[in-house]
């Protein structure tokens, strides 16, 4: 941007006594306010800083953040709010990571397995003496001591962000199991760093020394001499389709030369098929690999783990809306649909959520069950919980008096309401992954408060024989309204009435599980599975009693009849779970503390608006820097403002077009205002007169404020917000950008 009036002026001061208060031009971006500074013997410059002895001062050294907290309303809650974040994400980030460490578990030991066994076979074939294997050539062996045991681990994702992650999670694990690993990038495999570079990046990551020369047999030594030779040497490339495939043949065909002296292992991640190998390497390469294949979990599955234990058994507390899960679900379809992406994603909702919303500290004591000692005392609800009393959802829902009980218990009914919520979905995805339904898709539907009816309107009510089920069990047979509307939860249910008597079994344990926490629930799933085994004893008896050779016999037909009731009775179940338990976050009172609603600065901070930003930053520039002089003026053009945004702020006087001459003598007037507001205080000034010309500023001459007027037009026409003169009308330049 343009400089400043004080770097246009001046060549940069190149004197010891002005160098530490030299600003290059690049970062000025205001001047400095007018101060009288005070010169010390030496002739440095010093400025005076007042230091405040107020009593009040000394007061809040002492006083913990809650008080000044309480001192400074929303503002004041700055610093808890940060802590609070910092907690719940570290939280949400630890969850991530053992998610995706426990889907890659059972792989990650298969692979270990695999570089022991690889690694004996290689000491099969004879163990070198110690002067053969510190010899600076290869020994040279049949063909078959010359293959590479190579593991082709096929990623299945979109882009190779989330294979780097899971590569580093491998070389821990592998590390941890006595290996010695090194992870390569597919940069280090370039056509511009050649054999060198790779051999380069291994040197650095086993001997931790920087090397400029690239010599295999250093490497060989190091392995011999520092007593590594009992441990395979594992070497792994995150992504081979990225790599330069003449340069990862001439890597394979070193190593395979030199594996017994070391005894290299090779992994390499495969996006697309694994048979990239063959189109990548030559044959003559090909015959000294010996691949084995390994398959990690696919994306859907890694991104289902992570939803189901941050968004759905909420971790954290931290929850978002519909809107804003049906945004961050487009966004990762759309954009690069890589997992990174959707996690940086909920970072920024929850760094949102916290800087928009003042209760959200409160995550941190309540919904997190190591730290409640905080809410227990009392010291954020005295201090917070009549902020919660102008929330919308707590006026909408009527919750009576305003006190601090009364805030305690919609915060543990919010709680409560989510538990049963976070049973309910999980059920409903138990009972749809026969179906390939997608945890995210049914967050979006169970997230939907249109989709959710009031349990007044169908509460579970005893039905009579002529819909099919027994009147001694309370499960309604006619469908709700949200099971009318919801695809997914009536696909789900759908599925229950579906599934064969073995099946529906196996569901209803699994369901049996999640809704301990539910008694009723809890009660009439113990009450179906003793149904099933009722019926699966009477079916087992009567196969082996019926040996007539009629087809379909009339007790067959009444166990499948029975096994339709058990499924009837079972959807019924699931049904009047969805009406009476799965309440969205945004139907409970006080959920604006825990749930991220915004999706406008989401999808802002997201897809980003570059050139309405910019023009904000100009018109508003007083605000982000917020210095003495800018604050004192109000929202007045000021000589000190950075010439374009002056120049911006001029601009918008005019309409579409603006005339380049008048543009230049507002510029003008505005930039030398200040230079005669300073002549005309300077007669009142009692210091001699030789100290003032001293501290006067020089006037800028034509020529410099010309030069400064071309250069900051320069800059709105390259960040956009102009177009330059044309032939036509040379003395005109036209606004492009408008709206704010």
């Amino acid at each position: 941007m343009a400089p400043s009036a004080a770097a246009a002026d001046s060549s940069p001061p190149s004197s010891p006594e002005t160098t530490e208060n030299h600003l290059q031009p690049f970062f000025v971006l205001h001047e400095a306010s007018s101060r009288k500074p005070e010169r010390t013997s030496t002739g440095t410059v010093k400025t005076r800083k007042k230091i405040d002895f107020s009593p009040s001062k000394l007061k809040n050294v002492e006083k913990p953040d809650v008080e000044i907290a309480k001192e400074g309303g929303d503002e004041g809650y700055g610093n808890l709010r940060m802590d609070a974040f910092e907690v719940v994400w570290s939280k949400i980030e630890s969850t991530i990571k053992d998610v995706l460490r426990d889907i890659n578990a059972n792989v990650f030991n298969e692979i270990h397995q695999w570089v022991r066994d690889s690694f004996s076979t290689i000491r099969s074939f004879g163990m070198l003496t110690f002067r053969e294997a510190t010899q600076v050539f290869p020994i040279v062996t049949d063909a078959s001591s010359k293959q590479l045991f190579t593991g082709l681990v096929l990623t299945k994702n979109m882009e190779f962000v989330d294979d780097l992650l899971t590569f580093e999670e491998l070389g821990r694990h592998l590390k941890s199991q006595g290996c010695l690993v090194a992870n390569l990038s597919s940069l280090d495999f370039t056509a511009k760093s050649g054999i060198g570079g790779c051999l380069r990046s291994l040197l650095r990551q086993f001997l931790v020394a920087p090397l400029d020369a690239a010599d295999i047999s250093i490497l060989a030594s190091w392995y011999r001499e520092q007593g590594n030779y009992n441990n395979p040497v594992v070497v792994i490339v995150d992504d081979i389709e990225r790599c330069c495939g003449s340069v990862l043949s001439d890597f394979i065909l070193m190593f395979s030369e030199w594996v017994l002296k070391i005894p290299v292992i090779l992994i390499m991640g495969v996006t697309t098929t694994l048979d990239a190998p063959r189109n990548i390497l030559p044959s003559n390469v090909l015959q000294h690999l010996c691949p084995c294949m390994f398959t990690l979990g696919t994306p859907s599955e890694r991104m289902d783990a992570i939803i189901e234990a941050v968004l759905v058994r909420q971790c954290s507390g931290f929850s978002i809306s519909h809107k804003v899960a049906v945004f961050m679900r487009n966004y990762f379809v759309r954009q690069d649909g890589t997992i990174t992406s959707f996690i940086r994603a909920l970072k920024i909702a929850c760094s949102q959520h916290f800087s928009m919303e003042p209760l959200s500290i409160i995550l941190k004591g309540f919904f997190l069950e190591e730290d409640r000692q905080g809410l227990q005392d009392g010291l954020l609800l005295q201090a917070m919980f009549k902020h919660a009393f102008d929330l919308p959802s707590y006026g909408r829902n009527k919750m009576g008096e305003e006190n601090v009980e009364s805030f305690a218990h919609c915060l543990s009914e919010l709680k409560r309401s989510q538990t049963r919520w976070r049973t309910v979905v999980l059920c409903l995805y138990e009972a749809g992954k026969g179906d390939r339904i997608q945890l995210l898709d049914l967050l979006c539907e169970a997230l939907n408060p249109a989709l959710y009816s009031s349990r007044t309107s169908g509460t579970c009510t005893k039905v009579d024989k002529g819909h099919g089920v027994s009147p001694s069990n309370n499960f309604p047979v006619q469908q709700h309204p949200i099971m009318r509307k919801g695809r997914l939860i009536c696909q789900a249910v759908q599925k229950v009435r579906d599934l064969p008597i073995a099946q529906l079994y196996k569901l209803l344990k699994r369901w049996e599980e999640l809704t301990v926490d539910i008694n009723e629930i809890h009660a009439k799933l113990k009450e179906l599975l003793s149904v099933i085994k009722l019926e699966n004893g009477r079916s087992s008896r009567q196969d082996m009693a019926d040996s007539s050779k009629r087809p379909v016999s009339r007790s067959q037909l009444n166990i499948e009849k029975e096994s339709r009731a058990v499924n009837e009775k079972a959807a019924s179940l699931i049904e009047c779970m969805v009406r009476d338990y799965m309440q969205p976050v945004e139907c409970s009172p006080l959920h604006e503390i825990v749930c991220f609603k915004n999706v406008e600065t989401l999808q802002l901070a997201l897809i980003g608006d570059p050139r309405r930003r910019i023009q904000i930053d100009l018109l508003e520039s007083h605000k982000i820097l917020r210095c003495s002089c800018c604050s004192r003026s109000g929202h007045s053009l000021l000589p000190s403002l950075h010439d374009t945004s002056i120049l911006y702020n001029l601009a918008q006087e005019q309409g579409d077009h603006i005339n380049l001459h008048d543009w230049y003598q507002s510029f003008k007037s505005k930039v030398c205002s200040s230079r005669s507001k300073g002549k005309h205080k300077s007669k009142q000034s009692p210091l001699p007169k030789k100290r003032k010309d001293m501290n006067e500023p020089d006037k800028p001459c034509e020529a410099s404020i010309q030069a400064r007027f071309c250069k900051a037009v320069t800059e709105l026409q390259i960040t956009g917000l102009i177009r330059m003169p044309t032939k036509r009308r040379p003395d005109f330049v036209q606004r492009v950008a408008f709206g704010l």
